[in-house]
């Protein structure tokens, strides 16, 4: 599958994959209307890349005027694929590459805010659940000015009642891959939503 940067500064650029077929690169369709969603609000943000990949959708961010990305991944043909892509992109002077798993990323607080927090986990090991239920249960995390995106094969969705702090707010399907957008607010703060609108 080719993979390219689809808008902004890098704009048609080739990315290179990570050797074997440990990581699932996002389609270039759900990428482009990933980013039709966020818009404009893109523009200056702090991006987080929690599993980083060939770096596709950090690069993404960055080329189209993301202020800085930090990608993570635990894979060092990942880290050494990012590395190449940030080299390539000639956007390497505005991200962070850390390899390390990404649980100790979302158990510790946050090094800065994060604007975006997109989460695309290897398939079927219900890991997108697992780091979500540790933002909900971390504090330091909870920022009303955060968005989480989870990347997933739909099949693995499950609409969880379980969080108090996270809210899914969108849902969008392209075929075997669902993007899912969560924020922070707390069931009170829904409750008194729903009072104030009776």
């Amino acid at each position: 599958m080719s993979l390219r940067v689809i808008a902004g500064t890098a704009r048609g650029m080739k990315l290179k994959p990570v050797p074997g077929d440990s990581t699932r690169p996002i389609m270039d369709r759900v990428k482009e209307s990933l980013f039709n969603i966020i818009g404009d609000d893109i523009i200056d943000v702090v991006f987080l890349d929690l599993f980083g990949g060939t770096g596709s959708v950090g690069i993404e961010a960055l080329s189209r005027g993301a202020e800085h990305c930090v990608f993570v991944d635990l894979n060092r043909n990942a880290i050494k694929t990012i590395q190449n892509n940030l080299s390539h992109t000639k956007l390497k002077d505005k991200a962070t590459i850390i390899q390390r798993n990404a649980f100790h990323i979302v158990e510790r607080e946050p090094d800065q805010q994060y604007h975006y927090v997109y989460v695309a986990p290897p398939q079927y090991k219900d890991i997108w659940l697992q780091v979500l239920t540790k933002l909900d249960q971390n504090f330091a995390w909870h920022d009303p000015d955060t968005v989480i995106i989870v990347q997933i094969d739909p099949k693995e969705y499950i609409e969880t009642t379980e969080f108090n702090y996270l809210s899914e707010y969108d849902k969008r399907k392209y075929g075997r891959t669902l993007l899912v957008f969560y924020e922070f607010t707390s069931k009170e703060d829904s409750t008194d939503l729903q009072e104030t609108e009776n």
